[in-house]
């Protein structure tokens, strides 16, 4: 009975996590997917989520940044949660390499190819969708958004890399 009142949460929580991380990954491929007019069109449009979804593409770094942030935070967590699971029924030599094993097919398979194909594939009305959900992520985390964006572009310019790096792959065109 311990067993379960350990096991079974931390499996909801799994589940819950993963799917953090589809919707993050799905968010990405299907927002940086699509071309500036489009977003503009749906912007003119007059809805809130088109709107929505112009202002987050107006800056994509810091986009990517909101993105990258809850997604490596989320499969973070599903990392940890698992590898106590693991510990609880592997002997401590086999601990890592299952949690390893078992987090990366999980999180690959469901957390990042399957659902960046699902945002590749309804690019336009996943993006509309997800929009204002990614904005209050990117307000939830604030702080660390803000952190990591004039980290990673103070870095970038330190080593001599360019910090507008995404913009070339948001043309007109796609």
């Amino acid at each position: 009975m311990d067993s379960l009142v350990v096991v079974l949460p931390s499996l909801v929580a799994v589940v819950v996590l993963l799917a953090l991380s589809a919707f993050f990954s799905s968010s990405e491929s299907a927002i940086f997917s699509l071309p500036d007019d489009w977003i503009r069109t749906a912007a003119a449009d007059g809805s809130a989520d088109g709107r929505t979804l112009q202002r987050l593409r107006s800056d994509p770094h810091r986009l990517l940044v909101t993105i990258l942030v809850g997604n490596n935070v989320v499969n973070i967590a599903i990392t940890s949660i698992v590898t106590l699971l693991v510990a609880r029924f592997v002997p401590p030599g086999a601990t890592v390499v299952v949690a390893t094993v078992a987090v990366s097919v999980l999180v690959l398979v469901l957390g990042e190819i399957v659902p960046k194909s699902y945002g590749f594939g309804h690019a336009r009305s996943w993006s509309l969708r997800v929009a204002r959900p990614l904005s209050v992520v990117e307000r939830l985390l604030a702080p660390l958004v803000f952190l990591f964006d004039a980290g990673t572009r103070r870095l970038t310019a330190l080593v001599g890399g360019d910090v507008h790096i995404e913009e070339p792959y948001l043309d007109d065109d796609g």
